[in-house]
């Protein structure tokens, strides 16, 4: 078909199948009786697709696919980008291990999962071993963990990020210590397929070579991942995923202006609709609340001058509400504070 142009849209266009998605042939089947996938609330339910796909492998992008993808804006689809150029890139990329986190051997079969974003609202919380005692834990961006141990916990089990992220964070974040991403043990690599540059970082990534071409020409992506980088715990998620995250939870009014391509969901709500989809119990800690001005922007901030900074590509009040409107809905557990120097407000951590 025709390649489509961005700058032909004076907003988001809405196709038919737009809320068309990928999806597996079974849900995930889990015996955990306290599952977020059994929530009576009506909203999410009528929202949630348990067997949504994922991740994307190669093979399974053809000529109809491609098509269809095309027609949305980045990371969403292919819009405005060269097939013969994309098809390479796209089929290198590995099936690796599923699920993504696994149950435990033993236990009551539930996985418990905290998500834990960079908010101010993390410093001085305390909440390091509470988030170190979930199954696993997610992070993403400028991960500071050395030194705020005790706030934030020193595990990572699932890190999410994109080619700017992962560059970007230890030189924004040096400061205040951050070397590298986390790399545990046996940690999984998630990425977000944002742009062109992400698929260059993925041509170079996946043939353990330099970037050819573009913004990271020259860099070598396989030494950022400090030595852990493994085909089979690398994910690259879905267009199809990131797309219905956005349309079915976190579609906002910003879309309708001229500068709809750049508006997108963070890769802190990526992180969480991901573990909404692979956990049974989710506590997420760091991420906006309805008090965002009492803390700083970053919890590696060690005073409270810099306040939180808003960007125009993503809409920070409506992923506020929606985390509080999921926390009061019993969907997760969102950690929020009274104040500055209190401790928790109507948070209540799920078991």
């Amino acid at each position: 078909m025709p390649m489509l142009f961005r700058k032909d849209f004076k907003k988001m266009p809405r196709w038919d199948f737009d809320d068309v998605y990928i999806q597996d042939a079974q849900p995930v089947h889990t015996t955990c009786a306290q599952s977020l996938r059994k929530s009576e609330d009506e909203s999410f339910t009528k929202a949630f697709i348990p067997n949504i796909r994922l991740f994307m492998y190669k093979g399974d992008i053809n000529i109809s696919e491609w098509n269809r993808l095309s027609h949305f804006n980045n990371p969403f689809g292919f819009m405005q980008a060269n097939y013969s150029e994309m098809k390479p890139i796209l089929d290198l990329i590995p099936k690796a291990q599923e699920p993504l986190l696994p149950p435990k051997t033993e236990g009551d079969g539930c996985v418990r999962c905290a998500v834990v974003g960079t908010a101010g609202i993390l410093y001085g919380s305390g909440k390091g071993k509470e988030i170190d005692a979930h199954d696993y834990v997610f992070r993403m961006n400028g991960a500071v963990i050395t030194g705020f141990e005790d706030d934030v916990g020193d595990r990572t089990s699932v890190y999410v990020h994109t080619a700017h992220s992962i560059t970007a964070s230890p030189y924004f974040f040096k400061k205040y210590g951050f070397k590298e991403i986390p790399h545990d043990e046996g940690i999984k690599y998630v990425m977000i397929p944002e742009g062109m540059r992400d698929y260059q970082w993925l041509e170079g990534l996946l043939t353990s070579n330099r970037v050819s071409r573009g913004q990271y020409h020259n860099i070598r992506p396989v030494t950022y991942y400090a030595g852990k980088f493994n085909e089979s715990r690398f994910y690259v998620l879905h267009p199809d995923f990131l797309r219905y995250v956005r349309n079915r939870f976190l579609l906002s009014r910003r879309l309708n202006s001229s500068n709809w391509a750049i508006v997108r969901p963070t890769n802190g709500a990526f992180a969480i609709f991901l573990a909404l989809h692979t956990c049974d119990v989710v506590n997420i800690y760091g991420f906006i609340t309805e008090d965002y001005k009492k803390y700083p922007n970053y919890y590696a901030h060690r005073d409270f001058k810099s306040r939180v900074v808003f960007y125009a590509n993503h809409d920070h009040i409506l992923e506020m509400k929606t985390w509080k409107k999921l926390h009061d809905n019993k969907i997760i557990s969102l950690y929020q504070r009274l104040d500055s120097g209190g401790d928790l407000a109507n948070n209540t951590t799920r078991n």
